[in-house]
């Protein structure tokens, strides 16, 4: 197993704010994702590529050349339980990978069960595909686990649920997958690794992606998933703490460095105690 060099630079510490899918059997769209910002691309051998071309798409990653530097380089493989996980599994010991993205997790279980078939590499797993998912969320809190992200699906939720729509009459996502979304960043950050949105399908309307992103991080994720190129430059700036914020993350964390004994300080003319300390350091972290 070759771990894939340095994420870019922007990228904070390890982890990217914008994860970038590409259909593993297509050299053209790999190419394009390749000359993106993105910070992770996940090569995608799951659900755009069809059955037929799954050997094609292991063949074609396996010959990607190698590369220093760029982004970190990910695989989603089929689920635990699919004819075609074997053979993907196969592929990540000898391609150039930082990490696997597993589909359809249901709960920390099949996280541990990677890791017997793969030797502790990076994962990270998709939460919310099937009904059962949701009731899971807490089971991926392990200390040992190679569990480095979680991320949130609806497509699949909605398909396993049986329903006609994700959307409610206002063109908000509906309640179920709003939970769905909740309880998995509730349960990265409870287990300790990094939350991190689903996908904005309608890749052609980048505002509103744009106000989704920024909304995302507002709550407390930390990054993205993409499914067009077109929406890395847009997802790498949502997550990219402004200057003000990290001005103001600076002067909070030199405040109680000055008076460690203290609880609460006023900073700016506002008074902040711990739990903005504990936030501003994470915001320095992303910067670093």
């Amino acid at each position: 197993m070759h771990a894939h060099g340095t994420p870019s630079e922007a990228a904070a510490v390890n982890e990217p704010r914008s994860w970038l899918f590409v259909p593993a059997d297509s050299e053209r769209k790999i190419s394009k994702a390749l000359d993106t910002a993105a910070d992770a691309i996940i090569f995608d051998l799951e659900d755009s590529v069809a059955p037929s071309e799954k050997q094609r798409a292991r063949d074609i990653l396996k010959a990607l050349p190698k590369r220093s530097n760029g982004p970190q380089w990910w695989v989603r493989v089929n689920p635990l339980g699919s004819e075609f996980h074997k053979e993907d599994l196969k592929l990540i010991g000898s391609a150039y990978v930082r990490g696997i993205v597993l589909p359809k997790a249901e709960s920390g279980a099949d996280v541990t069960e990677l890791a017997h078939r793969t030797g502790n590499i990076p994962v990270h797993a998709i939460v919310t595909e099937t009904a059962a998912s949701l009731f899971g969320l807490l089971s991926y809190r392990h200390p040992n686990s190679p569990l480095k992200a979680m991320s949130w699906g609806a497509e699949d939720l909605s398909a396993a649920l049986g329903a006609s729509s994700k959307y409610d009459e206002t063109g908000e996502l509906s309640f179920t997958y709003k939970l769905a979304r909740s309880l998995c960043l509730a349960g990265a950050v409870a287990a300790g690794v990094q939350p991190v949105d689903g996908v904005f399908a309608d890749f052609r309307d980048l505002d509103r992606l744009k106000r989704e992103a920024e909304q995302a991080r507002h709550e407390g994720f930390t990054g993205k998933l993409a499914i067009h190129p077109d929406q890395v430059d847009v997802i790498n700036e949502a997550f990219t703490p402004s200057d003000a914020e990290i001005r103001h993350a600076e002067q909070i964390v030199a405040a109680f460095e000055a008076h460690p004994a203290a609880g609460v300080l006023s900073v700016d003319g506002k008074m902040v105690d711990r739990p903005h300390l504990v936030q501003a350091r994470r915001i320095l972290d992303r910067v670093r």
